[in-house]
């Protein structure tokens, strides 16, 4: 696992710019809502899944999206998903709960996991994820993201993820 510190050594490898803040360790989106009001850029939200079939999804949406579970499924090419466990997020990616972030697919063997990317988060001049942490925030550009997980040797998706409606 490379973890952070190979993610920084990346950035740095491939001279990529990315802007750094460091806050309290936030694990829900509703926690992060007064950390981000300070940081520009689009924020996240991230779900690790497991299909029917048993592959592995990590699925990075915009961080106020509510996704529909029921339709992700055909939007991204699997069969019906459930939430993954903390085990298996910990195995795949090096992680845990509340740290989850696109970025964790620098600890995971290539074919191990989907890395999906929402389409407007993927064209976003700046997108704000987790450094492998909930106590940093680590803001690059979206083509920058699939950059960074095609170097390390993901083939990442980029989908329109559906949303439920606002009730």
């Amino acid at each position: 696992m490379r973890g952070e510190a190979g993610l920084l050594a990346d950035l740095d490898a491939l001279a990529i710019p990315f802007t750094a803040h460091e806050h309290v360790a936030v694990f829900t989106v509703a926690e992060s809502d007064t950390v981000n009001a300070a940081i520009p850029g689009a924020h996240t939200k991230n779900l690790f899944l497991k299909d029917a079939g048993g592959a592995f999804w990590l699925v990075t949406v915009p961080g106020e999206a509510r996704v529909d579970l029921k339709a992700l499924p055909a939007a991204i090419g699997c069969k019906r998903v459930s939430f993954g466990k903390a085990d298996d997020m910990q195995r795949l990616l090096g992680i845990a709960p509340g740290s989850v972030t696109p970025l964790a697919a620098i600890n995971a063997a290539p074919g191990s996991i989907t890395v999906v990317l929402d389409a407007g988060l993927a064209a976003a001049e700046r997108v704000n994820v987790h450094p492998l942490r909930n106590t940093g925030t680590i803001g690059l550009a979206g083509a920058t993201i699939l950059d960074l997980l095609r170097h390390w040797g993901h083939e990442p998706l980029i989908a329109s993820i559906p949303v439920q409606d606002n009730p």
